[in-house]
């Protein structure tokens, strides 16, 4: 049975969904088969796999909204060992209609329970609130990995994130754990980024990933291309970092 990872952080433009997609394609190039479902009505993780998000039919909301199971929404073997459940700006009405239904917080765990036999790993990019979405995220996810970016306001909202956590673990999921923190867009050029590494590590008593994600221009332009950094440059040092980090994860879990 996989592990399912939810990608979390409240704050908006921490290299969320850009850890999320390029995880996932790193997980998938050490042959891993991976699902990644895009939960974030933005869409980003969809169109930044090659997708048309405007153009899709079968999305994480008809599978919220239950008008299609969840294996007729998958776009399989997007890229080798990776399929996708993308999502677009339909997903954003979720939020009020999850408010009706009943036992709304599991709808996303009971529909990927229909299919975590097929995967290795699943990872879940929630969208930048802790709204619905979010709840049903971590009610189906094994574990969450916090992405943080290296900057003044860092630790803001993480508490939030943390108490969060800490209710769906008494709540909804009480086997979820923070799997780690995983520090990105560090430029090595600046003290701050150095800085905001060490008052993290001694406020958090937390998994802390020795991995940290660069500022790199090339990982910034992938998305534009479709493609994940591995396969848009294999060589820049974004796909280096995400590799190692896909290495943390995997021994995380005690996988072979």
């Amino acid at each position: 049975m996989g592990r399912t990872i939810a990608i979390a952080n409240q704050k908006g433009g921490v290299g969320k969904t850009t850890t999320a997609v390029n995880l996932s394609a790193a997980l998938a190039a050490k042959g891993k088969k991976t699902l990644i479902v895009d939960m974030d009505p933005q869409g980003n993780t969809t169109s930044g796999l090659g997708l048309d998000k405007n153009d899709l039919e079968k999305t994480t909301y008809e599978v919220i909204t239950n008008e299609y199971p969840i294996e007729e929404c998958i776009h399989q073997d997007l890229f080798e060992n990776l399929s996708l459940l993308p999502a677009n700006r339909n997903l954003a009405g979720a939020e009020i209609e999850l408010m009706t239904v009943d036992k709304m917080q599991f709808i996303m765990k009971e529909s990927l329970n229909q299919v975590k036999d097929d995967y290795e790993f699943i990872i879940i990019d929630c969208p930048p609130a802790l709204g619905m979405l979010t709840v049903n995220a971590m009610t189906a996810a094994d574990t969450v990995i916090v992405p943080i970016q290296c900057e003044f306001y860092a630790l803001d909202g993480l508490t939030q994130l943390i108490y969060t956590i800490e209710l769906i673990q008494k709540s909804l999921n009480p086997n979820l754990k923070i799997e780690g923190v995983v520090f990105t867009m560090y430029d090595a050029r600046t003290n701050l980024s150095l800085q905001v590494v060490e008052n993290v590590k001694s406020y958090l008593n937390q998994n802390i990933y020795k991995t940290i994600i660069p500022r790199n221009v090339r990982l910034a332009e992938a998305p534009s291309h479709g493609l994940p950094i591995n396969l848009y440059d294999a060589r820049s040092t974004g796909a280096e970092s995400y590799g190692l980090l896909a290495d943390e994860v995997i021994e995380n879990g005690g996988a072979e």
